[in-house]
């Protein structure tokens, strides 16, 4: 489904504030795996996200998706495609406009666009039946704008549309980290739930150790823009908090750089 192929990232390069943010990396991720992605601040998790959507082009290597080379593609085109659920809880829906509105224009991704009426009748009850799975009341409140909601109510509106219309890749970075933790909590069991019954090819970041380890069929942690552990299946189940942490010590034989790799 997806193949990185050697790919090499800096940032403000020939600067003294050179950073090599993707050090040669190759990654093969087959279709319907939900990996989970750790790391400390820096690491890459993040960078390698914006590589697959691209917010950037490499400055070296290539992507492919489907066995199509997309590595000069622009973001929009991707999109088509490729969703993606921010940390930011207010990036993923329009503020100003009502959720119905959100919606519909959800349910219009990577489809050709003209003039007409914004949310159309028969739409209505879909987006209706759709967002009861979210038990938040949201289905009838589908004239209120998005602004109106909470944190939680809109990273949950947002995995909703991000997948309303299937994507072949699923992009979440670190998705529920500005969330209380019952409201992550919930998040996550959402994502769980729509990955599964769709079967999504899907990466998520997160900080929390827990959460990788319990979700997905496959890990992968990153540091200095390298990967530098890669488990799945029943090797993956197995695994304890204690294990990566012991895991980080034996590659890389040095201490963890940031506590956030600690959060569990």
């Amino acid at each position: 489904m997806i193949h990185l192929k050697n790919i090499t990232k800096f940032f403000h390069r020939n600067s003294v504030n050179e950073v090599l943010a993707l050090n040669d990396i190759s990654l093969k991720v087959e279709e319907g795996e939900f990996i989970t992605v750790i790391g400390s601040n820096g690491a890459g998790k993040s960078t390698s996200l914006n590589c697959i959507a691209g917010s950037f082009f490499p400055d070296q290597g290539s992507l492919e998706v489907n066995g199509q080379d997309i590595t000069r593609w622009p973001e929009y085109k991707r999109a088509k495609f490729i969703a993606r659920v921010f940390q930011d809880p207010l990036r993923g829906t329009c503020a100003n406009a009502s959720i119905e509105q959100n919606m519909s224009l959800a349910k219009l991704r990577g489809k050709k666009r003209g003039l007409g009426i914004g949310v159309k009748k028969r739409d209505r009850e879909f987006f209706r039946e759709e967002l009861k799975q979210l038990d938040l009341g949201l289905e009838k409140r589908l004239l209120d704008t998005a602004g109106l909601l909470s944190g939680g109510q809109r990273q949950a509106l947002t995995m909703l549309m991000a997948t309303m219309q299937r994507p072949e890749v699923l992009l979440l970075d670190e998705h529920t980290a500005a969330l209380d933790p019952k409201t992550a909590a919930q998040v996550l069991d959402l994502t769980e739930r729509i990955v599964r019954e769709k079967k999504l090819t899907t990466l998520m970041v997160t900080h929390q150790m827990k959460d990788a380890l319990r979700l997905g069929n496959r890990l992968i942690m990153f540091h200095r823009g390298k990967i530098i552990f890669d488990v799945k299946g029943q090797e993956k189940q197995n695994l304890t908090v204690k294990d990566l942490l012991a895991k980080f010590y034996e590659i890389q034989g040095e201490e963890l750089s940031s506590d956030k790799m600690l959060l569990a």
